[in-house]
């Protein structure tokens, strides 16, 4: 169906042609059908199927549908900062023509001008769940002036931990029966369905199977290698395809430094994109990415969902993801809007034990491809000093010390400053104990014995140990020498006059 099929307003529809779009993806025309009547919707449906329009053209609509009453202000919760903000962008081109205000509320950005844009009023905020709760206490955000909310990934935000947080937003707002809920969500896990249950009004369930429209338009590939040799085939992939713009996945963030490194000293031009990078920063590199300044991005699983690049050429994953469902949403970032693309994967033997899971739920075999010994590409190795480097960055604190050179896990320097005026206090609470100059008390100083090494014996002669018994027995004790006769030492005739007593 096309969009003009629908009871869509002129400017709203004149948004949709300026945007390029003219027919409904399958998501959006079973979605249309009942949240343009004001019903609750359970969407299940995987990224890159057209959701956002699904949910931003039915809060368009809405709004000026006089049949509809509900209050005219809409909350859309996301996972991500790069997914709010690429709501908030689709959200003003598709809105172009419509008097609406929108704005995006995430954290890692001052508090300010966030404050003052929502103290001017917006009628769309769009936001992540620990800055929206903090607006939510500090009053700037009224919940209950929402008439429509939206949850978006929400199966995302659930394991993400962001369940409480959900339910705490939610039971602050108007009852169900007087807003319009929408959730969507890539898998129906039980904290999805619980959602859906307490605060959703009897929603319409709406699903679309998302492994064949993600996974069957893109080509993919996997290659058996060792863990050493992954950099050489990596830069080889690159060398052969010369990719457009080519987006790397890695599991951990160390991992995509160290990438980031190779590639770098191997001439391809290339920036990383992790969890703990400033949140200015993050949106620089995904603008340059997305406009074509840059053509090599690695990155974790941070940008698994939320980022939109027009006609992405490639996925490579470094690491095959633990989570079989990861694997979808890494390659769903290629062969958008019905485009094809390649996913090529990396299986080494520190992960290739996650295949077989991601092949379960793919419902199919990869293709395996064979590297020869002409894919493998020479690798300039990175100078000893630059691991260092890195390694010395990594054990620094980020925050907290303004050099930067503070060490993780070290424990605070003790001030004797503090010590010795402790001390100086005590004294003077008991004068009789005063002490010395440096203001420690006498009695708390614990006595300490000294321990005295014993003295060395010479070892005594037969005759003197002999005047030794003679001493400690008496007179009496007499002993006939007859050493001419047999030469015996004196002890062991002692001993053996002993033994004959017993006997």
């Amino acid at each position: 169906m096309k969009f003009t099929d629908f009871n869509f307003e002129e400017k709203i529809l004149e948004g949709i042609k300026k945007a390029g779009f003219s027919d409904c993806t399958p998501v959006q025309e079973k979605t249309y059908v009942h949240s343009l009547k004001g019903k609750d919707v359970y969407v299940q449906s995987q990224t890159g199927t057209g959701k956002t329009a699904a949910f931003l053209l039915t809060i368009f609509q809405n709004f000026n549908n006089p049949e509809i009453k509900f209050n005219k202000k809409a909350l859309i919760i996301a996972p991500t900062r790069e997914l709010a903000v690429q709501i908030e962008k689709d959200a003003k081109e598709l809105g172009r023509f419509l008097n609406l205000k929108t704005g995006c509320f995430y954290g890692g950005a001052g508090y300010k001008e966030q404050e003052d844009l929502l103290a001017k009023g917006v009628d769309i905020a769009i936001g992540t769940p620990g800055r929206l709760i903090d607006f939510v206490q500090k009053g700037s955000l009224k919940l209950m002036d929402i008439g429509y909310l939206v949850i978006d990934e929400a199966d995302r935000l659930f394991d993400m931990g962001f369940f409480p947080d959900i339910r705490k937003i939610v039971r602050k707002m108007l009852p169900y029966n007087k807003r319009q809920t929408m959730l969507f969500s890539a898998t129906m896990s039980v904290s999805v369905k619980q959602m859906s249950w307490e605060y959703m009004n009897s929603p319409e369930n709406v699903e679309i199977t998302p492994e064949k429209i993600t996974v069957d338009t893109v080509k993919q590939s996997i290659f058996h290698v060792g863990k050493r040799e992954k950099i050489s085939l990596l830069l080889g992939i690159l060398n052969k395809y010369i990719p457009r713009n080519v987006l790397i996945f890695t599991n951990m963030k160390s991992t995509a430094v160290k990438v980031h490194k190779y590639l770098q000293y191997n001439g391809k031009k290339c920036k990383f994109l992790t969890g703990d990078l400033p949140q200015s920063k993050r949106l620089s590199i995904i603008n340059d990415f997305k406009k074509g300044d840059l053509d090599i991005l690695i990155a974790t699983d941070v940008a698994a969902r939320g980022l939109h690049v027009d006609n992405l050429e490639m996925i490579i994953n470094y690491d095959l993801p633990g989570d079989f469902e990861n694997y979808v949403h890494r390659i769903g970032r290629t062969a958008r809007a019905g485009n094809s693309g390649r996913a090529i994967s990396l299986a080494c033997e520190d992960y290739i034990f996650n295949l077989e899971s991601i092949e379960k739920y793919i419902g199919k075999k990869i293709p395996v491809e064979y590297a020869g010994d002409d894919l493998y590409a020479r690798v300039e190795r990175i100078p000893e000093r630059e691991f260092r480097s890195m390694r010395e960055r990594r054990n620094r604190v980020v925050s907290g010390s303004k050099s930067g050179t503070k060490r993780r896990n070290t424990p605070p320097k003790r001030d004797n400053r503090q010590i010795n005026s402790r001390t100086e206090k005590r004294s003077k609470v008991h004068p009789k104990k005063r002490g010395d100059e440096k203001g420690f008390a006498k009695s708390s100083i614990p006595k300490v014995k000294k321990f005295n090494k014993p003295k060395s014996k010479k070892p005594l002669t037969a005759e003197e140990r002999l005047e030794y018994y003679k001493k400690k027995y008496g007179d009496n004790f007499q002993i006939k020498d007859d050493s001419k006769k047999k030469k015996e030492p004196v002890l062991k005739k002692i001993f053996s006059i002993l033994r004959n007593r017993r006997s």
